[in-house]
């Protein structure tokens, strides 16, 4: 039997995009999967549409808690994951039925690799490939280079301590820190496995007046892996911080 896989679906008032998430996420023909859908608190027909799919699917569950953040309702869902393998999904994005077989097998045949993900597109205000660049450290230390729609095991999830509820954005980036910066590998499959909706209310729209307090918190939690990276800390012109950061050390001024 395959292993199980547990989509984890944070939800916030999104009952305009989450009927269509949710026809996606049923469409999967993956044979062992289960769907958590966490309600974060919404106050509008966000439980009502979640409820209906629960309805009409027995591996289908929602999640009902007050208002705690997309991180909060990652883990509350991760938590009560059954599932070997964790794939989070916004709730506005959708997910091709080509992804998870694909993404278990390379997980299964190789414990080295931590996280699977893919290609993907883009669509609603803004259309066209969603062009990350492929991973390595140096670059994850400069931005966010994984699909917050990535395989990996809730295993791995645990051992970090889950995504953090403290940063006000760019969540994703510091998890991927978390686990990553002590090794294993990322394998980005060669095909579109999900399509990213860009519209006014995204969250990456919302966080970027939260740009200091993101860097000043990822600093905090990851003083060592950016020294080794970009021999100190990540600055607001991320891209100048290595060079800035060996100027600073050469002149005696860089804190140790």
């Amino acid at each position: 039997m395959k292993p199980i896989v547990s989509i984890i679906i944070p939800v916030y008032n999104r009952e305009k995009h989450l009927h269509e998430t949710l026809s996606y996420v049923s469409a999967i023909q993956y044979s062992n999967l289960e769907v958590i859908i966490v309600d974060d608190g919404s106050t509008d027909n966000s439980k009502q549409i979640a409820n209906e799919f629960v309805l009409k699917s027995s591996n289908t569950s929602l999640i009902l808690q007050t208002n705690q953040g997309v991180s909060a309702a990652r883990n509350t869902g991760i938590a009560q994951a059954k599932g070997k393998y964790i794939l989070p999904l916004d709730s506005d994005d959708i997910i091709y039925d080509n992804f998870i077989d694909e993404a278990v097998r390379i997980m299964e045949n190789d414990d080295q690799v931590k996280v699977v993900t893919s290609e993907a597109a883009l669509f609603g205000d803004k259309d066209g490939p969603y062009n990350l660049p492929n991973f390595s450290l140096f670059g994850l230390a400069h931005r966010n280079m994984i699909l917050a729609c990535s395989l990996y095991k809730k295993s791995d999830w645990e051992k970090i301590g889950g995504y953090c509820t403290e940063i006000p954005g760019r969540e994703d980036w510091e998890f991927w820190i978390s686990l990553l910066k002590t090794g294993g590998k990322v394998v980005k499959l060669p095909l579109v496995g999900f399509k990213i909706r860009i519209h006014q209310n995204s969250r990456n729209n919302q966080t970027r007046k939260n740009k200091r307090q993101i860097f000043d918190l990822l600093n905090k939690r990851h003083s060592e892996f950016f020294k080794e990276q970009i021999n100190g800390p990540l600055h607001i012109h991320r891209n100048y911080s290595k060079p800035y950061n060996s100027f600073l050390s050469f002149c005696g001024l860089l804190k140790k």
